[in-house]
């Protein structure tokens, strides 16, 4: 079970302290920015109105991209070409039938589903339609739900300058008392800051997060995809390797290299 991914909190909470340090050495009590009508403003009326943008199943996707904030799924193309490396030695030497034993220890759904294929015989274009269709699928999931994020991170600001708008007008209603102008000066302020603040440092990083996770798995599928397809077509492991080593960053090639002659000499 893959641990939880820490840096995003911890760069996000670090953020934040980064901008209180600075509020504190600059001589203003960082109390006065936690007023409850300007952070229900923004919080509230972000997140609404973010939701007013999808439709109703749209809100698994966007649990799903909730709980992928602070999952860490350590997408490996290394790991994805040796497995597929390996299956294409043991295609070479007992026969495409000899990978049913070896989806059956796949837990990779989209991986076991392509092996399976392979086994059965089905046409190479028709595996690739099918796996091309599932990765399309779970791309628009993906944008489904980092859409949610980017969407908090458009109306945050706009709901702080609002929130300003707001209390400008309860100022101009008092300039009979100047005694309480510059508290609701000072309130009028603070729902722009934390609409510029929350979308900066937390919901913009959450969906950039969010974008280069898909990216990742994305990259994965494809490789995969493309590996089954050499597999079918009966290319030998090393030109499968080859083929997929696009894949991987010319500086970590030389691992895949390594691991595979491993693998040969066991």
């Amino acid at each position: 079970m893959n641990k939880p991914d820490k840096l995003l909190p911890i760069m996000i909470v670090g953020a934040i302290i980064v901008v209180f340090t600075a509020t504190i050495m600059d001589g203003t009590n960082p109390i006065v920015m936690f007023k409850p009508a300007p952070m229900l403003l923004v919080f509230g009326g972000s997140i609404l109105a973010s939701i007013a943008g999808i439709m109703r199943s749209d809100m698994k996707a966007v649990k799903a991209a909730g709980k992928k904030i602070m999952k860490a799924d350590h997408i490996d193309p290394q790991k994805d070409l040796d497995a597929i490396v390996h299956l294409a030695e043991v295609a070479r030497r007992e026969g495409l039938l000899a990978l049913e034993k070896a989806a059956s220890e796949v837990e990779d759904p989209f991986f076991k589903k392509g092996i399976e294929m392979t086994v059965d015989g089905v046409d190479p274009e028709e595996i690739r339609e099918i796996l091309e269709g599932e990765i399309d699928g779970l791309e628009d999931r993906h944008k489904l739900g980092t859409k949610f994020f980017t969407d908090l991170g458009g109306f945050s600001p706009t709901l702080g300058i609002i929130g300003t708008v707001i209390g400008l007008v309860a100022v101009l209603g008092s300039l009979t008392n100047p005694g309480q102008l510059g508290p609701k000066i000072a309130s009028a302020f603070t729902a722009t800051l934390w609409g510029i603040l929350m979308a900066n440092l937390v919901w913009l990083p959450i969906s950039n997060k969010l974008q280069r996770a898909s990216s990742l798995e994305l990259t994965s599928k494809r490789l995969i995809l493309d590996g089954i397809l050499a597999i079918q077509a009966g290319s030998s492991p090393r030109m499968v390797q080859a083929r997929l080593q696009c894949y991987i960053a010319p500086k970590d090639r030389a691992d895949v290299r390594g691991a595979s002659k491993q693998e040969e000499a066991a």
